[in-house]
């Protein structure tokens, strides 16, 4: 029997409404069991790195490191009354509504998740994120709300659609991943990043050590491919404004090639940015995890410290991490630290959330 996502998928194909491929993936179960302490290194990971960039979002590296010298634990936070604490962005907290609204409902519903992230405030609002509540408010049906943007808006908050699917493992689950990546982001590159990051981290929870430094960008081109409906595009930013080709093309072309020159992390994603197109984030994610994925410390501290973008490229890197290394390897002054908000006033609530998915 297919799950209702599933089928809301199939209809979604048959109008041409959704700007992903249909692939193997969707036929195929993920293998458990998952360890559920992995998941809550996959959350808090997630929070964690989007809260350490927080503080220092939109500097440029050496601006950056002018300012705050090496970070590596929260500095004060005028937010917080200058305490030195984890606060989130918006990354993180449209991550955590999502796993509220599917601990509330039992399972991922995306129309339920949308009105959820339009009842909102949110904490900050993107071209892609303003596009979307604006089509909402109208009255659009949830399916048709999201942008045609290739930002990384739906890559960031898009792990929690794990979570129901861990006692139960289901293809179901790409079907979720899809609808769920749809609410905000109607594009072929956000949606096969978004599939293709999903697979990735279930692969993580299970694996018994880091995978080599080939296998990130190996198995996400693989698994993004099948899914990208031919979409092209070419980079804003870098030494590589004469590419012009499909998401999977620049990362299997580029990021081998500088990974080969082990060059420093600051370095690559200097070659092709580090903001919040695809075409930099996907390549900035993918070489601090081929470089320093065996190292959960040192793999959020490059994020956070390297590239521009470094709260969502925080935050999406400290979710692979952890689920691949668990909440053991994360470091207990980043969790003492954390506010665990997923508002402005809500302290503690991540940990809430992370305790009510354990129990169901």
């Amino acid at each position: 029997m297919i799950s209702r996502n599933t089928a809301i998928l199939e209809s979604l194909w048959a109008q041409g409404a959704i700007e992903v491929e249909r692939s193997p993936l969707f036929e195929v179960s993920p293998v458990g069991p998952v360890d559920f302490d992995r998941v809550e290194g996959m959350l808090l990971g997630l929070a964690i790195g989007n809260a350490l960039g927080e503080s220092s979002e939109g500097l440029l590296p050496e601006q950056r490191k002018d300012r705050f010298g090496e970070v590596r634990d929260y500095p004060p936070n005028p937010r917080a009354r200058n305490r030195a604490v984890g606060l989130p962005m918006v990354d993180s907290q449209l991550a955590f509504w999502t796993l509220e609204q599917t601990n509330a409902d039992g399972r991922l519903d995306p129309a339920s998740v949308a009105a959820r992230f339009a009842k909102g405030p949110m904490l900050a609002m993107g071209e892609a994120l303003a596009t979307f509540h604006r089509n909402f408010n109208e009255g659009r049906e949830w399916f048709r709300c999201g942008a045609p943007s290739a930002g990384n808006g739906a890559l960031m908050r898009i792990a929690p659609v794990i979570v129901p699917h861990v006692r139960e493992p289901s293809p179901g689950l790409w079907a979720d991943a899809a609808l769920c990546s749809l609410i905000t982001h109607n594009d072929g590159a956000s949606m096969s990043a978004s599939l293709a990051f999903v697979k990735m981290l279930w692969d993580l929870l299970t694996m018994p050590a880091a995978p080599g430094p080939n296998w990130w960008v190996e198995t996400y081109v693989a698994t993004a491919r099948p899914l990208e409906p031919g979409d092209t595009y070419q980079p804003f930013n870098g030494i590589y404004k004469e590419f012009q080709g499909t998401l999977t093309e620049f990362v299997e072309e580029k990021v081998p090639t500088l990974l080969a020159q082990e060059l420093p992390v600051a370095e690559a994603c200097e070659a092709w940015w580090s903001g919040a197109f695809l075409l930099e984030t996907m390549p900035s994610v993918l070489y601090i995890l081929a470089r320093h994925g065996h190292d959960l410390e040192e793999a959020i501290a490059r994020a956070v410290n390297d590239t521009w973008d470094n709260d969502t490229i925080g935050a999406i890197v400290g979710a692979a991490v952890g689920a691949l290394h668990g909440r053991k390897a994360i470091p207990q002054r980043w969790i003492d630290g954390l506010s665990g908000r997923t508002s402005v006033d809500d302290d503690g609530r991540v940990s809430e959330l992370i305790d009510e998915a354990r129990k169901r």
